[in-house]
């Protein structure tokens, strides 16, 4: 968990920095380093995405995963925690320190650092990915705060959630979690990321929220496969 606890302290850093910078930055130089941003999460994604072992588990992946984010809300809870977080910190003022929440939350979340970095930690206990992305995070905490706000501190809580049970929970999946396994996970959240760099170019409103669960099927599909030995 020693990785996770240096990520959260590192995104709690760059989102003091970069809330405190919010005001002193006139709003168009706020669009353009936000648009900049957007395509360098695009090209993040893109890069990852194309790493995949299996295509059809993948796509397959995303299918089930929506289903089962739909069916649960994943997206309408988010920005209900958003809004709380809103309502909180903006004292009725028009921010946006719930955008700002859902979208570093979902950006920190999903990606293949997120993954493997966490799984390593409580595989092997193995830091170093985590560090790395604690030192990303730190900054691209500092660019986001500085355009949406404080609500991109409020993103800690849930890396600190997400990552932590994934490290948690790698010793008791560590024969699922094979190279190949971990791949998939991986360009799941690459497409993800894809899907948030849109939303953040207000090209279209994608549900990335909801397609959350689909990182975790190619696990199930693993165990499907042992259980029955396919």
């Amino acid at each position: 968990m020693l990785g996770t606890l240096v990520n959260v302290a590192a995104i709690v850093v760059g989102s003091a920095v970069g809330a405190f910078l919010k005001m002193g930055i006139p709003e168009r130089y706020k669009s353009t380093i936000m648009q900049g941003l957007s395509l360098s999460v695009m090209i993040i994604g893109l890069s990852n995405a194309l790493k995949y072992n299996n295509l059809l588990l993948v796509i397959v992946s995303l299918v089930i995963g929506g289903i089962i984010g739909e069916a649960i809300g994943i997206e309408y809870l988010l920005n209900k925690l958003g809004d709380i977080v809103h309502s909180k910190m903006s004292n009725g003022s028009n921010s946006s320190v719930s955008k700002g929440f859902v979208t570093a939350s979902l950006i920190f979340c999903v990606g293949a650092m997120a993954i493997v970095g966490a799984l390593k930690d409580g595989l092997e206990g193995d830091h170093s990915i985590l560090y790395a992305k604690s030192m990303l995070d730190g900054i691209a905490s500092i660019v986001f705060a500085s355009t949406f706000g404080i609500g991109v501190l409020f993103s800690s809580v849930t890396v600190f959630i997400y990552q932590g049970f994934i490290t948690l929970m790698a010793s008791f999946l560590k024969d699922l979690l094979i190279n190949p396994i971990i791949a998939d996970m991986s360009a799941i959240g690459g497409v993800l990321i894809v899907g948030i760099s849109l939303n953040m170019l207000d090209i279209k409103n994608i549900k990335v929220g909801n397609l959350l669960p689909a990182i975790f099927v190619p696990v199930v599909y693993q165990l499907i496969k042992l259980i029955f030995h396919l």
